[in-house]
């Protein structure tokens, strides 16, 4: 096959997102102190997004070094799952930063961390049973006429994948309000409290509305374009709007460490203690907060 540009810069951007995201796994699995549910959940994200890279790195080298269609179905069910996988992670992180402020004196005890484990599993139960579909026959090999924007996958799949995320983007949407509304809330009533000047309030307002604009402002860039562009599209359309619209669903995988896990304090700690070849034998300082909004 002749060498297709695109193809190179999703290989690419591939590698650096299973690099990115490796450093996020290594850090928070192989470090006892990060076994809170907040840090759980930042890691489920971390590994489905180094499986997003990993699989456009083996679908790559499957095209053009073994062109197999068998094979092109598993490098496609893996992306699948991966992607299904990253962006429900961020709808249970996007749920345990508002449980852990609506519920806030509950938050800390068992009933979280078992909550936790349910999200897990569930958002990687349902993540595989996607990715093989079209691995058991959901494809459209044999019929080319029904094919999506993306083969081997049918057009009735990616409309299902693509509603899914615009309804994860949805609830997203709403319970990131709802925690805006709480913090802006929290905010006036410790500045009452304690006779601050309404300025503090207004900061920490501005803090958490513009920490929501970042949130949702990258999620929705990366994800609705290739989401409204899987509905509407077919086979027959240019493969050039798919390669435009799917790499930016790609560089979500590579921001999601920069957002939600190289912001927090205490990986912080540990990847500037490997850098400057500090082994401390103190654990780091777990924060009690699950979030920074």
């Amino acid at each position: 096959l002749a060498l297709n540009p695109w193809d190179v810069v999703l290989c690419a951007s591939g590698t650096v997102i299973s690099c990115e995201n490796a450093i996020v796994v290594v850090v928070i699995f192989y470090s006892p102190a990060f076994r809170a549910p907040m840090f759980l959940l930042i890691g489920s994200l971390a590994t489905a997004d180094l499986l997003a890279g990993l699989g456009l790195i083996l679908h790559f080298a499957f095209v053009y070094l073994i062109p197999s269609e068998a094979v092109s179905l598993l490098t496609v069910g893996l992306l699948v799952a991966s992607f299904t996988a990253s962006v429900s992670s961020l709808l249970t992180i996007t749920i345990d930063r508002y449980l852990s402020l609506y519920n806030a004196l509950t938050y800390y005890s068992d009933r979280t961390v078992t909550r936790t484990y349910i999200m897990l599993l569930l958002t990687w139960g349902a993540s595989i049973c996607c990715g093989l579909l079209p691995v058991l026959g959901w494809n459209c090999l044999q019929e080319p006429s029904a094919c999506s924007i993306v083969r081997p996958l049918t057009k009735s799949h990616l409309s299902i994948l693509s509603v899914s995320f615009l309804a994860v983007f949805a609830v997203m949407l709403q319970l990131y309000v709802h925690i805006c509304r709480i913090v802006c809330r929290h905010a006036q009533q410790i500045a009452v409290q304690r006779h601050f000047l309404a300025s503090s309030h207004d900061v920490t307002a501005r803090k958490a509305i513009a920490t929501l604009a970042v949130i949702l402002g990258t999620f929705a860039s990366c994800w609705l374009p290739f989401a409204v562009y899987g509905l509407l599209g077919d086979a027959g359309s240019p493969a050039l709007y798919t390669h435009i619209t799917l790499l930016p669903a790609t560089c979500s995988s590579l921001l999601n460490p920069v957002i939600y896990a190289f912001r927090n304090q205490e990986i912080q700690k540990v990847l500037w203690a490997v850098c400057c070849g500090c082994c401390s034998s103190a654990p780091p300082f777990l924060s009690r907060s699950p979030s920074d909004v």
